[in-house]
């Protein structure tokens, strides 16, 4: 990870200042780093013999990082992982503009690998996503949206780019395509049952771990599993006002809307879907031979649904 680290850095460079100071600030404020680790995973439970995975690791955080930018300006945010972000910093234009620069950045850096399938693969993540971004963007303030719409935004817009981390780690160390589609799956199901976490977390979690305020998401307008689930199980006379309050973007409904999830279960159900997504992952990869590194991908999956932020 520090390779990948150094090799983020080197190629952030720009002749253009604020290029350097936006690039840096984003990536300076960390994050969990789990679509570079997955890469690097992945091609070492393929015995990769390799260097490009480090590159590539570095090209999906810059994609990733590239769509935070990008998303914050849409969602109109002010914080991401307890620090400002970037638009709230040095404005939407930059930060959009800076976006643009990351997400060519990681193109220019993938080309250089001198790989078709590789090139495929990240064009093919980055287009499904832009797809997700645009999905999320139409369902906005849907209170009738349904558990498979939501599913399918989070399976474009999350977990494409982990299930192409996980890809490319095969891809990079020559895998052969059972083993390839295997740990695609894995990458698949390990980003959908994180983003039910990170949904979940929006409710259940501390402000102050999170890096957000806890209900950021509906203020947003975007209907998350927890809510889906208490919305469908709510009392039926309650049901039109709580989504007249949600459609409007009324926080009120906030204090009613927690309860609903408790008495519900809607917490315990999206959790459990989190679950389900997980023992799907572990089944993707039940073909790898026993390894460390095999134990470490089980890990992560616990981590992925285990966490508190």
């Amino acid at each position: 990870m520090q390779a990948v680290d150094r090799c983020i850095r080197e190629h952030l460079h720009s002749e253009v200042v604020l290029v350097n100071q936006i690039a840096e600030y984003i990536v300076g404020n960390g994050g969990k780093r789990l679509r570079p680790l997955l890469a690097l995973m992945a091609a070492r439970a393929c015995n990769n013999q390799s260097t490009h995975h480090f590159t590539l690791a570095a090209v999906v955080e810059m994609i990733h990082t590239s769509t935070l930018l990008h998303d914050d300006v849409v969602d109109e945010s002010g914080m991401r992982r307890g620090q400002k972000t970037a638009n709230a910093v040095f404005g939407n234009a930059a930060a959009v503009l800076v976006g643009d620069f990351l997400y060519s950045r990681s193109f220019q850096m993938m080309v250089s690998i001198g790989s078709m399938r590789v090139q495929e693969i990240l064009a093919d993540a980055t287009n499904l996503i832009a797809e997700g971004e645009v999905l999320q963007l139409m369902n906005i303030g849907d209170t009738d949206i349904t558990v498979d719409a939501y599913l399918q935004v989070i399976r474009y817009k999350t977990a494409k780019l982990f299930e192409a981390s996980a890809r490319l780690g095969a891809v990079v160390a020559g895998a052969t395509d059972a083993v390839e589609d295997g740990l695609a799956r894995y990458g698949m199901h390990l980003g959908t049952a994180f983003q039910i976490i990170d949904d979940v977390l929006d409710y259940s979690g501390n402000a102050g771990d999170i890096g957000k305020n806890v209900g950021d998401d509906l203020s947003e307008g975007k209907l998350t599993l927890p809510v889906i689930y208490a919305l469908q199980r709510a009392p039926e006379a309650e049901v039109p006002q709580l989504k007249e309050l949600i459609a409007a973007g009324n926080l009120e409904v906030m204090p009613r809307l927690m309860s609903l999830m408790d008495e519900t279960g809607a917490i315990a159900s999206a959790r459990e879907v989190a679950e389900g997504e997980v023992r799907l992952a572990m089944d993707a990869i039940a073909q790898l031979p026993d390894s460390e590194t095999k134990q470490h991908l089980a890990a992560l999956t616990r981590i992925a649904v285990d966490r508190q932020s």
